[in-house]
């Protein structure tokens, strides 16, 4: 069995078939976490699963839309069955088309809307009934710097990032002090993820990588360990926010 700050300690993760999901997943697992991994790539989070698995960890695999409140609610019943309680909630599911506003595209508005703040309310209202019983628990947002300032081309997902700052914030204030809830938003700056990879627009991630060419991004594991940190806090500490940007993202 993995040890580590978070022994013992029982965390669903979702978005957790790649990328910056999958390395929160992997690093919590690492540090003594019993890890769900939530995502709809059933194939995917099993695999992950095993891996950790055969390194120690505990690990579940749950298939899991979070735009589904229904997807969510099995989830959390699914984790409670199998590791008897939900400590942590890491919300890192989320979708980033890049939509300009001129050309309308509103059915992939309304997908941001679904998956990056009705996902994360969805999450939330699932795992509560379990912390508030217990008066223990901490949910992570994963949000980003988009939720502090808009881009071209972003208007609609840095709104999306910036309801997920609210909620955080209205979550401290709700479930803090009269729950023992804790609350964090992660707001990272660039990371290297799968996030543009169905990104109809080439043409911006051209210039995205003609921008960044010899430039340092973050790295998945950066925001992992970030989470990490929030999450070893000492219980009597709640860390709010965490902004992370690569040394070389200028804004």
């Amino acid at each position: 069995m993995a040890e580590g700050p978070l022994n013992g300690r029982v965390a669903i993760v979702t978005g957790a078939s790649a990328g910056i999901g999958a390395a929160i997943a992997e690093t919590l697992a690492h540090a003594g976490a019993k890890v769900v991994l939530a995502a709809r790539r059933l194939d995917r989070i099993e695999a992950i699963g095993q891996a950790l698995e055969e390194s120690g960890c505990e690990a579940l695999a749950v298939r899991s839309d979070v735009t589904s409140m229904e997807d969510m609610k099995a989830l959390a019943a699914a984790t409670v069955a199998q590791f008897g309680g939900i400590d942590i909630l890491v919300n890192n599911a989320g979708v980033m088309p890049v939509s300009p506003i001129a050309e309308g595209r509103v059915d992939e508005w309304k997908l941001m809307v679904d998956v990056n703040v009705n996902g994360v309310l969805h999450g939330i209202a699932a795992v509560l009934p379990t912390m508030i019983e217990r008066r223990s628990g901490h949910i992570v947002n994963i949000g980003s710097v988009a939720g502090r300032r808009p881009f071209p081309g972003g208007t609609v997902y840095s709104a999306t990032k910036f309801a997920v700052r609210a909620i955080s914030w209205g979550l401290h204030l709700e479930l803090g002090a009269e729950h023992g809830i804790r609350i964090t938003d992660i707001q990272p700056g660039i990371v290297s993820t799968e996030l543009f990879d169905s990104d109809a627009h080439q043409d911006f991630r051209e210039r995205l990588e003609k921008a960044w060419a010899g430039k340092r991004t973050l790295q998945p594991e950066d925001v992992a360990q970030s989470v990490l940190y929030a999450l070893s806090a000492p219980e009597h500490v709640s860390v709010s926010e965490v902004l992370v940007r690569p040394v070389d993202q200028a804004t």
